[in-house]
């Protein structure tokens, strides 16, 4: 079995714009990912993503932004331990690339690095399987929020 690689595609009654700001903005994210989160949209600069009440019994993910082009294209890299610099084998990269189309706006999601963790075999298959029950989650989330922001603009 492959647990290299989540890939995703879903429309998005949004523009590109729109849908650029809800994957990007912290603001945006915490109505359809995490219930909090820090982080810059300058590639290279640390930030996370929390899940739950943090004071209790929640979980903090580190999120270093690795690439942002406006309206096109937003990545980022996470999963690493804190205090760790994320790259390549110790961190998982997520990639948004958004395709006008029609009125809205074609997402192609993709979250890859499971295999570059060195994880046994075992590992790799229960980190792709939560991710990708995650993903199916959070996504319909995602195309809900967006599409209700591109309604107000």
């Amino acid at each position: 079995m492959e647990y290299g690689t989540i890939e995703r595609e879903i429309y998005i009654e949004a523009s590109p714009e729109v849908v650029f700001d809800v994957v990007s903005n912290p603001e945006h994210v915490r109505e359809w990912w995490s219930d909090e989160a820090e982080f810059g949209p300058e590639p290279g600069k640390p930030g996370w993503v929390g899940f739950g009440d943090l004071t209790q019994d929640g979980h903090k993910a580190q999120l270093t932004v690795a690439d942002a082009v406006p309206y096109t294209h937003f990545s980022f890299r996470w999963t690493h331990e804190e205090g760790e610099v994320a790259a390549p084998g110790n961190s998982n990269l997520v990639v948004f690339e958004l395709v006008p189309s029609g009125g809205g706006t074609l997402l192609k999601f993709t979250e890859s690095g499971f295999r570059e963790r060195g994880w046994d075999e075992a590992k790799a298959a229960a980190e792709h399987a939560d991710h990708s029950s995650g993903w199916d989650h959070f996504l319909p989330r995602l195309r809900a929020y967006a599409a209700t922001v591109g309604a107000r603009t």
